[in-house]
């Protein structure tokens, strides 16, 4: 039976309280698209806000923690635990009117990843995991694909492209539902690089709780970081097709 610690507990209910608000804002920002102002101060904002819903739900819980965010940056306690926050992970697709972005919230541990959380609030759809228990969607138990032909694969990216790829590929504009979607056998793959480890720490997490392999990744780096993960059927033949990544 799952069972859901204190800690994710507290990440379900920040990420939960936070989407009210984001939700909202997304439903006014069509309203936006057509005017002259244009939306993207009020994405600004709304990315401002909805961080500041999820630190002060996570201070609430853990006072002493420090935190990593995407807007608000590195406020240290000095404890060795640390939520890593991006607020809207996808806020392109969000300034446009695409459904498609999440609230992105994990916890490292001195230098290693504990718990993530990916909550995408449009589709309702929430990834989330802690090592050594398993990924879940849902309350359902999720596993990356078995799939172990590339050619019958589906990958997935982001970021500028610089060379052909010999394999079919998406680009869907979220790197932590990226991630996810890998986890939940949605995606068979995915390769990006340039990432920020806020876009990639709670995905990183619910990838290998689900099966999935990645390669090295330096948790305490902030950005330029590169990702090539998939299921272990296809992985090292997919890492040798991006050996000039």
């Amino acid at each position: 039976m799952q069972t859901i610690s204190p800690h994710l507990n507290i990440m379900i209910k920040a990420s939960e309280k936070a989407s009210r608000v984001l939700i909202r804002d997304f439903g006014e920002l069509e309203k936006l698209q057509v005017s002259n102002k244009g939306p993207s101060d009020f994405v600004t904002n709304a990315d401002l806000k909805t961080e500041k819903i999820i630190i002060e739900e996570l201070k609430k819980a853990k006072p002493n923690y420090s935190i990593l965010s995407e807007e608000k940056g590195i406020e240290n306690n000095k404890d060795k635990k640390t939520w890593i926050i991006d607020p809207i992970d996808g806020t392109v697709n969000f300034l446009h009117g695409i459904p498609h972005f999440a609230i992105s919230i994990a916890l490292r541990d001195e230098n290693e990843i504990v718990a993530g959380l990916i909550y995408d609030p449009i589709k309702n759809e929430m990834f989330y995991a802690e090592k050594n228990n398993g990924s879940f969607f849902n309350n359902q138990r999720i596993r990356v694909s078995k799939k172990n032909i590339l050619s019958e694969c589906l990958f997935v990216t982001g970021g500028k492209i610089d060379f052909n790829y010999e394999f079919s590929y998406r680009k869907s504009g979220s790197a932590a539902l990226d991630l996810a979607y890998v986890a939940a056998g949605r995606y068979d793959g995915y390769f990006q690089k340039n990432l920020n480890i806020w876009d990639i720490a709670a995905g990183i997490l619910i990838l290998k709780e689900a099966g999935g392999l990645i390669n090295d990744v330096d948790i305490s780096k902030l950005k330029d970081i590169k990702i090539i993960a998939s299921n272990p059927n296809i992985n090292t033949k997919f890492s040798e097709k991006l050996a000039k990544f």
